[in-house]
C-alpha cells in the first residue's frame, strides 16, 4: 500500500509532488505516484459545530439557555469544501500510513488533526516540518520525517485555543447580544484588542495640550557653527524664555564640557511576521492581512522566501549555510552590487545577533531563498525587497559614528549640543536610496522638530579651551501632544507586547512569550474588528466606531473587565505556548476558560438593557479633537455621551452599580494626566511633556517635575504614577551617575521638587 501525504493547500501539495515524485500523475484533486499519493486540504475543511448541533433550542438565542458548555466538542465539515474531504477519505482507504504535510505551526497541526479525528484515520502518522518550499528543503524534510506523536502537545494547544475561542465567543456574544438587542461580537482576542483602540482614542479625545517653551541658541567657534538647547527645568513662562534668549544673544561663552565617543549601529534584526507587517504598513500602507497574504504568495507560489508565519527574528546553526547559498544566488540579480559587497564571514554561528537557536521554536526568521525571483506583482516585489535588504544587511558591518556632546555656557546659562558625525555607512548603504531607515518603535516624532541630536556628514569638533560666540538665540513655543491614533502597524506592536507595559520587570520578563493572538492570527483579528463594524479606517489611522465604544463600555460596566484585559489574554496565550511545550495541562486551562465563560453570562444577566441609541453614532472618523488637543464636542468630561441619557455602559439610570474598577475608570479625569501632584497642598496633576512629567499648576508656581530620563531609564507612565502615588517604583535595572549598573527602586526624595533617588536592592 501507499503513503497518503496531506498538504495544507493545493500549491503546497503540487510543490511536494514535484520535489519527491516528479513523474506522478495529476488527478486534479490529488497526485499519485508509485509510493505516494499527495492531496491537500483547502484551509480548514472541518470546524467546531454550532450550538444547535447539541440541542435544537440553541437555534434561538436566549440568555436563559446560557452558558453553552459542551462536554465533548462536535466537529462538522465545511459545506463548501465537502468534496475535497470526501477525496481524502477515499484516498486514505488505499493507504497504510499518513504524512502530515500541513504548514509547520499550530494552525497547520490543527487542520490535520481535525481531518484525522473526523475521518477516524487510524494509520500511523509522520510529520513533515519544513520552513520553505524549495525542492531541496522538501526532499531533506522527507529524509528527516518525524514521528507524528512528537507533536501531540502542539495538537493539544491548538485544540485548546480553538475550543477556548468557541466558549468565550459563543457565550459572550450571545449573552451581550440577547441582553442589549444589538448584535455584539465578543472574543477572547478581539475584545482586548478593541479595548486597546478604545482606551487610546479616549485619551486623544480628552487630551488638553499644555504650552511650554524652549530656547535654542546658535554658536560659532572659528569655522565651526552649531546649535544648542537651553538646559533647565521646563519653561512655562514665555517671558522667562525670552529673557534667557535676550541675555545670551551676542555674548561670548565657553565650552563647559566636551565629550566624544565612538558609536556603532548594527543592522536591524531579521524579520518575523509581525515586524514585517508593521514595516510594510508604515512604508507602503499595507494592511496586516495584505502583508500576510502577499508573504504567503511569495512563500507558496513563488517559493522565494521561507515560511512567513514565524515569531522569531533569529536563525539556527543549520540555516547559516543556506544563508550563504542565498547570498551567492543574488549575484547577477538587481541586488548584484550589494551581494558582491557583502562579507560572507559576518554571518556565522558565533554571531548571536543573527544565530540564536534558543530563540527559535517552530520557525526561524523570514529569509529569501536561493530561488531567483521572477514574475512578482508590484506589491510582491515591494515586500520581497524589504526581506532581501534586511537579509543582505546582516552581511555588512555596523555603521560607525562619532558622537559629540557639547555643553556651552553663556552668562551662566547652559546649552546642550549633540552631534552625530558619520564615519562609515556600513549596512546603511543598502538604504541610501531611501529615506532614513529607522527601527520600529524608535521613530522620531514628526512634530518633534527640536530633537537635540543632529547628524552630519562632515567632520565636527570644538576646542574646549577656546571661547564661543552666541550669534543668535530665540524662544520656541511648544505644546504637549497626545499619543497617536493606532495604525495597523502600531496596533500589531501593541498586540505583540501585551502585558509588557507592566511596571514590575520580573513579571514582565515572565510574560515575554505572551501576546494577543499569534503572528498568524493577528491580521485576521484586525479584519474581524472592521467586519463587525467596531472600527473604521481613516487613511492609516484606526478609528473606533460608536458601536465599538459602547461594546467596550458595556463589557466593563458588566463587571467582566478581564475580558478586555490584554494582560490576561496575553497570559492565556502564554499558557497555550506552555501546553505546546508540554509544561502545562490543557485540561486545567479549559476548566478555567469554562469558569470564565460562566461568569460572563452570570454578570451580563444582572445588567440593565442599553438604550439602542447608544450604538448609533453620527460622528465622522477623527471627529472630536482639533489639532490643538481640544476636547471632543461629542463627549462630556464624565465620558457620558451627550446624545442619550445613558452612561458609558449605554445602560439606563436603573443599571446596577458598576464594579470598583469600572467606577474608578469613569471617575478618572480624561485629560491626559496620570497622577496627582505629590507636592504638599498643590492639588494639581502630573502630565507628560517632551522631557519630563510636570504639574498642571505650573502657572501657579508649582515647579514639581520628574525627568523622563532618570538613572539610565526612560520612565513609563506606570512608573511615574508609582513614584507619585507610592513614593517608589518596583525593582528595576538602573544605571548610576558614575556608569555603574545596579538593581533597585527609584524613590521620590523630595515631594516639593520631584527630585529622585535610588533605593538599592539589598
Amino acid at each position: 500500500m501507499k503513503t497518503l501525504i496531506i498538504a495544507e493547500k493545493p500549491d503546497m501539495g503540487r510543490n511536494i509532488a514535484a520535489a519527491i515524485d516528479p513523474r506522478a500523475k495529476n488527478h486534479r484533486t490529488y497526485i499519485e505516484g508509485e509510493h505516494y499519493i499527495i492531496t491537500w486540504a483547502i484551509g480548514h475543511l472541518i470546524g467546531l459545530a454550532e450550538p444547535d448541533a447539541y440541542d435544537d433550542k440553541y437555534k434561538r438565542w436566549n440568555i436563559g439557555d446560557l452558558p453553552i458548555i459542551p462536554e465533548v466538542f462536535k466537529l462538522v465539515p465545511n459545506k463548501k469544501t465537502m468534496d475535497q474531504l470526501k477525496v481524502i477519505k477515499e484516498l486514505a482507504k488505499r493507504c497504510d500510513s499518513l504524512v502530515n504535510g500541513c504548514d509547520a505551526g499550530r494552525e497547520g497541526q490543527y487542520i490535520f488533526s481535525l481531518i484525522q479525528r473526523h475521518l477516524k484515520l487510524r494509520q500511523p502518522v509522520k510529520r513533515l516540518w519544513i520552513s520553505d518550499l524549495t525542492p531541496e528543503t522538501i526532499r531533506r524534510g522527507f529524509a528527516e520525517l518525524r514521528e507524528g506523536s512528537e507533536y501531540d502537545n502542539l495538537t493539544k494547544a491548538a485544540t485548546a485555543r480553538s475550543e477556548a475561542d468557541w466558549l468565550i465567543g459563543m457565550n459572550g456574544s450571545r449573552a451581550f447580544t440577547t441582553k442589549h438587542n444589538v448584535l455584539l461580537s465578543v472574543g477572547r482576542v478581539q475584545t482586548p484588542v478593541l479595548a486597546l483602540i478604545y482606551d487610546r482614542q479616549k485619551i486623544i479625545e480628552t487630551f488638553d495640550s499644555l504650552k511650554f517653551y524652549e530656547v535654542e541658541a546658535k554658536f560659532l567657534q572659528e569655522d565651526t557653527a552649531y546649535r544648542g538647547l537651553w538646559q533647565g527645568e521646563r519653561l512655562t513662562d514665555p517671558k522667562k524664555a525670552e529673557a534667557i534668549a535676550a541675555k545670551v544673544k551676542g555674548k561670548t561663552g565657553s565650552i563647559a564640557s566636551y565629550e566624544v565617543k565612538d558609536v556603532k549601529e548594527y543592522p536591524f534584526k531579521l524579520y518575523d511576521l509581525t515586524l514585517l507587517q508593521r514595516e510594510a504598513n508604515g512604508k507602503f500602507g499595507f494592511s496586516a492581512k495584505k502583508t500576510l497574504d502577499t508573504a504567503q504568495a511569495l512563500y507558496e507560489k513563488h517559493k522565494v522566501i521561507t515560511y512567513p508565519r514565524t515569531n522569531s527574528n533569529y536563525v539556527t546553526e543549520q540555516n547559516i549555510p543556506e544563508m550563504h547559498k542565498t547570498l551567492s544566488s543574488l549575484h547577477g540579480t538587481s541586488y548584484d552590487e550589494w551581494a558582491k559587497g557583502a562579507n560572507k564571514s559576518l554571518v556565522n554561528k558565533g554571531n548571536k545577533f543573527i544565530c540564536n537557536p534558543a530563540k527559535v521554536e517552530d520557525h526561524h526568521a523570514i529569509l529569501p531563498t536561493h530561488r531567483k525571483a521572477s514574475g512578482l506583482s508590484p506589491d510582491e516585489a515591494k515586500l520581497y525587497d524589504l526581506i532581501v535588504r534586511r537579509f543582505l544587511s546582516q552581511f555588512y558591518p555596523a555603521a560607525e559614528y562619532k558622537s559629540h556632546t557639547v555643553l556651552t555656557e553663556v552668562e551662566q546659562e547652559t546649552f546642550k549640543t549633540t552631534v552625530k558625525e558619520l564615519l562609515s555607512l556600513g549596512w546603511k548603504v543598502l538604504y541610501a536610496d531611501q529615506k532614513k531607515e529607522r527601527p520600529k518603535g524608535g521613530k522620531r516624532d514628526k512634530d518633534d522638530d527640536s530633537e537635540d541630536e543632529e547628524e552630519v556628514l562632515e567632520p565636527f569638533s570644538v576646542n574646549p579651551a577656546a571661547s564661543v560666540k552666541c550669534t543668535d538665540a530665540a524662544m520656541k513655543e511648544k505644546e504637549t501632544q497626545p499619543p497617536k491614533h493606532y495604525t495597523e502597524g502600531t496596533l500589531l506592536k501593541a498586540m505583540e507586547s501585551a502585558g509588557k507595559q507592566i511596571e514590575d520587570e520580573e513579571v514582565r520578563d515572565a510574560m515575554k512569550d505572551s501576546g494577543l493572538g499569534t503572528p498568524a492570527t493577528r491580521a485576521a483579528t484586525i479584519e474581524r474588528l472592521k467586519n463587525v463594524g467596531y472600527v473604521t479606517m481613516q487613511g492609516k489611522r484606526i478609528m473606533i466606531s460608536q458601536k465599538g465604544r459602547t461594546a467596550i463600555e458595556l463589557i466593563r460596566a458588566a463587571g467582566v473587565e478581564l475580558l478586555t484585559s490584554p494582560e490576561m489574554t496575553g497570559m492565556w496565550e502564554r499558557r497555550l505556548n506552555e501546553i505546546a511545550r508540554g509544561s502545562a495541562s490543557d485540561a486545567t486551562f479549559m476548566e478555567n476558560v469554562k469558569k470564565f465563560a460562566t461568569m460572563i453570562v452570570d454578570k451580563v444577566r444582572q445588567q440593565a438593557r442599553a438604550d439602542i441609541k447608544a450604538f448609533e453614532g453620527d460622528e465622522k472618523p477623527g471627529k472630536g479633537k482639533s489639532a490643538r488637543g481640544q476636547r471632543s464636542t461629542r463627549s462630556t468630561s464624565s465620558g457620558r455621551t451627550s446624545r442619550t441619557s445613558s452612561g458609558p455602559s449605554g445602560a439606563s439610570s436603573s443599571a446596577p452599580a458598576k464594579s470598583t474598577a469600572v467606577k474608578e475608570r469613569a471617575e478618572a479625569p480624561g485629560d491626559g494626566t496620570i497622577a496627582a501632584c505629590p507636592r504638599p497642598g498643590c492639588g494639581g496633576r502630573l502630565f507628560m511633556g517632551r522631557k519630563g512629567y510636570g504639574c498642571t499648576h505650573y502657572r501657579s508656581g508649582c515647579s514639581f517635575v520628574i525627568w523622563k530620563e532618570s538613572f539610565g531609564r526612560s520612565l513609563t507612565d506606570a512608573q511615574v504614577r508609582a513614584i507619585a502615588e507610592k513614593g517608589k517604583t518596583a525593582k528595576l535595572k538602573l544605571t548610576m551617575a558614575d556608569g555603574t549598573e545596579t538593581q533597585g527602586k527609584i524613590v521620590l526624595r523630595n515631594e516639593a521638587t520631584g527630585e529622585l533617588a535610588v533605593e538599592a536592592d539589598r
